[in-house]
């Protein structure tokens, strides 16, 4: 499989999702999604091929979804666990989510911020790597305080991970 470049815009940082018109804010949970699920998505709206991504042994996909609508997915994450840090392979946004008209508001900070919680449940202090795309890198460093290592590749630190979890993770 070839390798992959994040580009996925961080539009805002909140504190779940937040609906881009109205301000409404609704909770979310992230939880793993599997092959049952593939019934909750048309491929056709997604850029990314999720279902081979779901028959990858090393790898693990998770949908982000609200906390009231479970079956409405909002985003999707493939990570894989690299035995000292979390390495992201996807992240993208519902159609719904993506470009001027967006319907809400901080899907990609959710998903990145989950990355980093599941990566301090295991035990690696929050790091989290993944592969931008070049004329990404400032922004990540920016909106997720994420270091550029070389090449493509970015990292996610431990404080900056914590900031992020406590953005997102109250609890």
């Amino acid at each position: 499989m070839s390798k992959k470049e994040i580009d996925i815009e961080i539009d805002r940082l909140t504190n779940s999702i937040e609906n881009s018109v109205t301000g409404e804010v609704f909770d979310t949970k992230v939880v793993r999604f599997g092959k049952a699920d593939r019934k909750d998505i048309e491929p056709a709206e997604w850029f990314f091929d999720w279902e081979s991504e779901l028959d990858l042994k090393n790898r693990e996909v998770y949908k982000l979804t609200t906390v009231n609508n479970p079956k409405i997915i909002h985003g999707l994450l493939c990570l894989e666990d690299k035995s000292d840090h979390i390495f992201i392979h996807l992240v993208e946004s519902a159609n719904f989510n993506k470009g001027t008209n967006k319907m809400y508001l901080g899907v990609a900070g959710n998903l990145f911020a989950f990355a980093c919680k599941l990566s301090f449940e295991k035990g690696y202090e929050g790091y989290v790597a993944f592969d931008s795309k070049s004329a990404l890198i400032e922004h990540y460093k920016k909106k997720l305080g994420a270091t550029h290592f070389k090449g493509q590749r970015m990292y996610i630190e431990t404080v900056n991970a914590l900031k992020l979890l406590k953005k997102y993770f109250q609890d």
